[in-house]
């Protein structure tokens, strides 16, 4: 199975012209919990084959933001385009987009009664309708791609922290899917295991695959990122090329936050 195809990857400080077409679009997301405004009024295009980095304090609506593109939030009001496709609440077919978007959680949702090789090999036999043999071939193949081969005929309970997460890499690459969305995917790993993680993550942005990804390490922000996002109070407050927003990040709140977050970042990007 070929890897996913997209445009060229530029260095991180030049999201322009090298990059493919539209693949995202939002214009004037709102999202409500109750009373609670958590998305307001949020504008964004994502062109094929960019990595974008959103970053930003607990609540800030970075999270509700990337669930919408597959609907696993429903905005109330606004348009979300993906890959030509408008996202809303009555869609017949939710799923023919869903397929198409890999995600990978916090928390790794691996299937306990499972080995890793058939947590990997079961949405492409399942939603794919591939043939037992070739979805796992796929899944060897991706598990080969993620560093852990090995640990193909283990459970989940068995593997580490890490081991697990990009177990949960690999299976979503196993859908060929044209974007993927990392929901804080390090933040529940012990220290020592979140550069294994990065590093799988570094060579996926390096692939060529549309990418957004909500973490704090902006180590790998700075390695990868094509724009860096930073929201607060459900809004996209700045967003720029990495090297603007470390060095001269416009809006005094953005200011503030990278002095909090770059004084106590954990871990630097992998070398």
């Amino acid at each position: 199975m070929a890897m996913p195809q997209a445009a060229t990857a530029p260095g991180p400080d030049s999201p322009g012209s090298e990059l493919g077409d539209v693949i995202i679009e939002m214009k004037k997301v709102n999202k409500w919990y109750g009373t609670f405004h958590v998305l307001h009024d949020v504008d964004l295009q994502v062109r094929r084959g960019e990595r974008i980095v959103i970053c930003g304090p607990s609540g800030s609506g970075k999270s509700t933001l990337i669930r919408c593109l597959n609907q696993l939030e429903e905005h109330q009001q606004g348009e979300i385009v993906v890959d030509g496709v408008t996202l809303n609440a009555h869609m017949p077919r939710i799923d023919v987009v869903r397929r198409e978007i890999g995600m990978v959680f916090q928390s790794f949702n691996l299937f306990p009664h499972l080995t890793a090789l058939e947590n990997c090999m079961l949405a492409p036999m399942k939603v794919r309708g591939l043939s037992r043999e070739e979805a796992e071939r796929i899944a060897r193949t991706y598990l080969e791609r993620v560093h852990i081969p090995e640990q193909a005929g283990k459970f989940p309970v068995q593997l580490s922290g890490g081991q697990q997460q990009r177990v949960a890499i690999a299976r979503s690459l196993c859908m060929n899917p044209k974007i993927m969305l990392f929901d804080e995917a390090t933040s529940a790993l012990d220290p020592e295991m979140v550069n294994e993680v990065l590093d799988v993550m570094v060579s996926l942005a390096e692939s060529g695959m549309t990418m957004l990804v909500v973490t704090h390490e902006m180590g790998f922000a700075r390695r990868v990122a094509d724009r860096v996002i930073f929201m607060d109070a459900g809004e996209i407050v700045e967003s720029a090329p990495p090297s603007q927003f470390f060095a001269n990040p416009q809006n005094e709140r953005t200011r503030q936050f990278l002095g909090q977050i770059l004084s106590g970042n954990r871990t630097p990007a992998p070398a």
